[in-house]
């Protein structure tokens, strides 16, 4: 199980496998789901919804077939506390709508569950090790971090980030802010000032329930296309003062030292 930081230390200056040799596609898409318990079931549904609902959109299957190859490597995994493993779903090409259907059929089978913790850093890792063990050549590597509060558990997320950016990848976030989250400055800053990383990086934040499915969309489109980012999406290089990138492991700390 992926679950220190360990795995992304040695990731600068890996080779990915499809180097060597492999399909040639635009991009290679990691999603990376929390389902922690700080959500109910009702919006771990919606959540889940909103992206098959997404990869069945006419807008992302036109993005797919709007790039140099017209084709993608996706691939997608649940995260808590822990990867879920039993949730990994592999790499599979999209390039055509009965493609992108079949994907998001596999996501809609899936039982809903919940489970401990919050580690955005295991997530990074998780994806960082799929992205480099996928027999797939690509412009883009990204991983796609969805998620409702700080990082409290495993290791820090700024190295886990830092490492993955290291060795090329891009780190954009859905900040999922339907209820107030642990990080006083607003959850959609915390994941812009210490989670995402890499050029074009980006941060969307999701207020209102009923909004989930057109920011995953936007979201997934944005990085398919490598579109120029709006205005209102966030957009930070790095870390700025004042954000404390370890709030979510003080804040769980202090539980216990009560």
């Amino acid at each position: 199980m992926l679950t220190t930081l360990a795995v992304l230390m040695g990731l600068t200056g890996i080779t990915p496998a499809a180097q060597a040799g492999g399909s040639e596609v635009d991009v290679t898409l990691v999603l990376a789901v929390d389902t922690s318990r700080s959500m109910d079931f009702e919006e771990i549904g919606i959540q889940r919804e909103g992206y098959v609902e997404a990869l069945k959109h006419k807008e992302f299957i036109d993005a797919v077939k709007g790039g140099l190859t017209g084709r993608i490597a996706i691939g997608y995994f649940e995260w808590a506390g822990y990867v879920v493993q039993d949730s990994v779903i592999d790499w599979q090409v999209i390039e055509t709508e009965e493609d992108a259907i079949a994907f998001a059929d596999k996501l809609e089978a899936r039982p809903i569950a919940t489970q401990r913790r919050t580690s955005i850093s295991t997530a990074i890792a998780q994806g960082a090790s799929m992205i480099v063990s996928s027999p797939f050549q690509s412009r883009r590597q990204v991983i796609d971090v969805s998620g409702d509060g700080p990082n409290n558990s495993g290791d820090p997320v700024t190295p886990a980030r830092d490492k993955a950016v290291e060795a090329g990848m891009i780190i954009n976030g859905l900040a999922i802010m339907l209820r107030p989250s642990d990080a006083p400055n607003g959850l959609d800053k915390y994941y812009a000032d210490c989670v995402i990383g890499g050029p074009g990086a980006f941060v969307l934040p999701v207020r209102k329930i009923e909004d989930f499915a057109v920011a995953v969309r936007r979201k997934l489109v944005l990085e398919i296309s490598d579109l120029s980012r709006p205005a209102t999406v966030q957009k930070i290089a790095g870390a700025e003062a004042g954000t404390d990138c370890l709030i979510g492991e003080k804040q769980w700390r202090d539980i216990f030292d009560r």
